[in-house]
């Protein structure tokens, strides 16, 4: 089985460099290009099946990868992006926002700590593995949650993890 996790294409809050977790917002012009090129590195693998998140922007993703390489996809809520809580739409680069985010067991305030959500991913890892035995699926979520899923699978420091960032429209392998 092999589990590919991709970042969806681009928002306008993404290209403004803005906090973007729960809010739900689609895809800009750049956002809808990469989804294209997406789809066209996905024809590159055997995928079985598209899990996205329910935010606007994953399943957008999810359409236009799935509609380009005649691929069902389903909506699983433990994609959902990370909570932000009071942080959700504030520059990414704002010293409160960046302290909370080194500190993985602190509850943005409103929002979810990086442990809650880890919690939440992994679970659905497992349950995705129980599910698709033997498919090769792919996961169309967001930076925070791709962050999540990689420790699933390679050991990171904690600047490691604090530092890593897939990129919209990107995609990652991982064998299980």
């Amino acid at each position: 089985m092999v589990l590919y996790v991709a970042r969806h294409g681009q928002t306008l809050w993404n290209a403004q460099n803005k906090v973007c977790g729960v809010t739900d917002i689609g895809l800009n012009e750049t956002g809808i290009e990469q989804a294209e090129e997406l789809a066209g590195i996905a024809n590159n693998y055997k995928i079985d099946i598209i899990v996205s998140s329910p935010l606007k922007r994953a399943v957008e993703t999810s359409k236009i990868v799935a509609k380009h390489n005649n691929i069902s996809f389903y909506i699983e809520e433990f994609l959902i992006e990370q909570n932000y809580g009071i942080y959700e739409g504030v520059d990414r680069r704002n010293p409160q926002f960046l302290n909370n985010k080194r500190n993985f067991a602190y509850k943005y305030p409103n929002g979810e700590s990086m442990m809650q959500v880890a919690y939440r991913v992994y679970g659905g890892i497992d349950k995705i593995r129980q599910e698709h035995q033997k498919k090769d699926i792919l996961l169309i979520t967001h930076g925070g949650v791709c962050r999540i899923i990689r420790t699933y699978f390679k050991d990171m420091t904690n600047d490691e993890f604090f530092n890593y960032t897939l990129e919209n429209g990107r995609l990652e392998k991982y064998e299980l």
